[in-house]
């Protein structure tokens, strides 16, 4: 990126046009906080610490003289202050309720066969074992599914409820 500002190839928008180019290099490296946070803006809110490393960095860099680190930190630092924000909004967001009922009815919706409650657990990692138990007798009393066995090695299944 600081190749592509320093060459300046637009009389106006390289900044932007940067910051595009940018957003697309990370999501093709898995890095997507910029789907869910402004890039933009936060580097909006350094502008002077983004002019100041871009002048510092890009200093000799038509004579590959050129010291990108200062760039490289302050890109990175970017980066970490979106992803920071990210886990700031993402803490704040709460399941709404019945939500663990619904993750726990739709993997089961999708068992073929016979199935144990540990199986349910594994496809739900955030929802507690007497949780799937306490849906699994819901559904039980709606005759959807059955229980086959007693114990932690009981078995449960879909019920047809065709006829």
């Amino acid at each position: 990126m600081l190749d592509f500002l320093s060459v300046h190839p637009f009389r106006d928008g390289n900044g932007g046009v940067g910051r595009l180019l940018t957003l697309l290099a990370l999501s093709q490296h898995g890095y997507m906080v910029g789907k869910h946070i402004s890039l933009e803006r936060v580097i909006e809110q350094s502008k002077e610490t983004y002019y100041e490393t871009l002048n510092k960095s890009s200093q000799k860099w038509h004579e590959a003289g050129h010291d990108v680190m200062p760039w490289f930190n302050y890109f990175l630092g970017t980066v970490l202050a979106a992803y920071k924000e990210f886990e700031e909004r993402a803490e704040q967001i709460k399941p709404g309720r019945g939500a663990k009922t619904q993750i726990v009815t739709q993997v089961i919706e999708r068992q073929s066969g016979e199935f144990a409650i540990s199986e349910i657990q594994r496809e739900c990692p955030g929802v507690s074992r007497p949780m799937i138990r306490v849906i699994l007798e819901e559904l039980r009393a709606k005759g959807k599914v059955e229980v086959l066995g007693t114990g932690r090695s009981a078995r449960w299944r879909k019920r047809d409820n065709k006829s």
